[in-house]
Parts: C-alpha cells; structure tokens; sequence
C-alpha cells in the first residue's frame, strides 16, 4: 500500500476551537489516519499530521485549506514563529511505496486548487521550480508584512495563484521533502539573547550543523526561551548530537535546559539514535523493538 504523509502548518495556535474545526475536515476523510496535531500559543501556530493513501491525503489536505481559509485572518495574526499565509506550509513526505515524484506532484496539485482559491502559492524543496526557491527560509524571507511588496518583484512571481497580496489569506508553500524532525530546546532564562545566539551556533546557514535550521524565541507565557529547529536530515545530524552541543552552549551563558519538544511526529530510525547514544548501547537494531515486528 502506499502512503504518504503531510505536515500542514496553520496561523492559528490560540483559539482551539478553530484548530478543531480545521483537524475536523481531515477526519471527514476516509483512510486517512491523524498522527498528532498541536497548538503553541506563543507561536500561534498549529501543526497537523497525517497519512494515507497519496489520493486520499490530497482530498483532506484540500478539505483542510478550505476550512483554515474561511476562518484564519492574517490581517490579526500575531505571533513569535515566522510565517506568510493561513496555510503557511504544506510538505508532502514519502513514507512507503512513494516516489519522490509522486509526492511532488501531489503538492503541485494541491498548488494548483490553493491557486483557484485566490492564493499565491510557491513550491518549495524537492517541487521548486527555480533554485532560489528550494529553502523554505528564502521563500518566506520578509513574512507576512513584507509579501505585498514582494509579489510586486518579478523574481518573486507565484508558481501558482495571482500575483497579487491577499490579505486575509496570505501566501502559502507547499513541496515534497525528506522526513523532517521540528525540535525545540527549551532553557531556563528568559534573556532570549542567549537562545538567539546558540540558535547561531547550531544553524547551517552561520557555520553550525548542515541539516540544521534554527531560530531563538522568547516563551513569554513559560517564562523561557526557547531554541527552535528543524532537523532536515536526522541520519546525518542525529538530534543528540544536537541536544548536547545546545547543552554546551547553554552552560557557557550559566543557563540549563528546561526541557525539550518534538513537534508533531518522527521516524524510528531517529528514536534509534538516540537510544544508541543515550543508554550507550551501541549495537541497538530497531528489530529489536517488539512492536517493530508488526509493521512488516
């Protein structure tokens, strides 16, 4: 059987009952199964996964951006975690029996309704179209605020949808991807100077981990700050690696790590990792999980 996952993020993490409404359009969707959704409030924003079927994922996830487009409002979002649409986000992820291809070309048809609806839409990963498009980070550049003025910018032209701002709605990426891990670190301090600085240290882009992004928060509800990442690449930049080069760097400033996060969901072969090198058992094999057995 194949199946696919998709990951949507949505600019809405505070009032649930719209959370609720939009995860409930995915529910209406036969063979289709919810992995996890959560909400941060200091972000505002929700994250929703689920799988099944490619054709089956594509009908929810257009189901989903329909309801996440009648009630989410750009022009009120605020909120600590970048953003530029509603729908912010919508990755289609490879998880049996899918070729990359496949995938891509599911998220060029869900592109393509986003499109119809009034949306700017671009692709990103392995679905874009220009190299400058491939870092979700480019295409996002400047958010929400700036994207009036960025349509204007021929370079900047939407894959799909009017070249035009939306103001309610936004703009929104969508692309196939690698499995990513959304990882937070959360330290006891609330200069959130610090996390911003060892966001630095860990991030590819100034010289840190090659598949790590990453980015500091303040959690002002929690009192915290926060370092918030995304691992594109758990086989090659494992998260304990990361965890304690955080853990390091934390100590340089007097500060200790709270706790950390997995925002939605992860693939075995990461919990792998992190048995290995927390409980040192270097010749762990997921076959020896008992419920390994019985995904077959």
């Amino acid at each position: 059987m194949k199946i696919l996952m998709c990951i949507p993020n949505i600019s809405e993490g505070t009032n649930l009952e719209i959370v609720e409404q939009v995860v409930n359009e995915i529910r209406r969707v036969e063979d289709v199964k919810i992995l996890n959704y959560s909400s941060d409030a200091d972000h505002n924003r929700s994250v929703l996964t689920y799988l099944g079927q490619p054709e089956a994922v594509l009908e929810a996830t257009k189901a989903m951006a329909v309801k996440a487009l009648e009630l989410i409002d750009m022009t009120q979002h605020q909120g600590s975690h970048p953003r530029m649409g509603a729908i912010d986000v919508a990755p289609f992820v490879p998880v049996r029996g899918v070729e990359t291809e496949e995938a891509v070309e599911i998220s060029r048809q869900f592109g393509r309704f986003l499109g119809e609806q009034g949306v700017p839409v671009y692709y990103y990963e392995d679905a874009a179209t220009r190299p400058e498009r491939v870092n979700l980070a480019k295409v996002r550049k400047g958010q929400y605020e700036a994207l009036e003025e960025k349509l204007k910018d021929p370079a900047w032209t939407p894959d799909e949808g009017p070249a035009a701002f939306n103001p309610k709605a936004g703009a929104t990426a969508t692309g196939a991807r690698f499995p990513l891990i959304a990882f937070n670190v959360n330290l006891r301090t609330t200069d959130v100077e610090i996390a911003r600085r060892i966001a630095k240290t860990v991030r590819h882009i100034n010289g840190g981990f090659r598949y790590v992004k990453g980015m500091g928060l303040a959690l002002e509800e929690q009192g915290m700050v926060q370092v918030s990442m995304n691992l594109t690449n758990y086989t090659k930049t494992p998260i304990p690696r990361v965890v304690e080069t955080i853990r390091m760097e934390a100590a340089r400033h007097g500060v200790s790590i709270a706790g950390t996060e997995v925002v939605g969901t992860l693939p075995l072969g990461a919990i792998e990792e992190i048995v290995k090198h927390y409980i040192q058992a270097h010749d762990f094999d997921l076959s020896q999980v008992i419920e390994y057995s019985l995904l077959g």
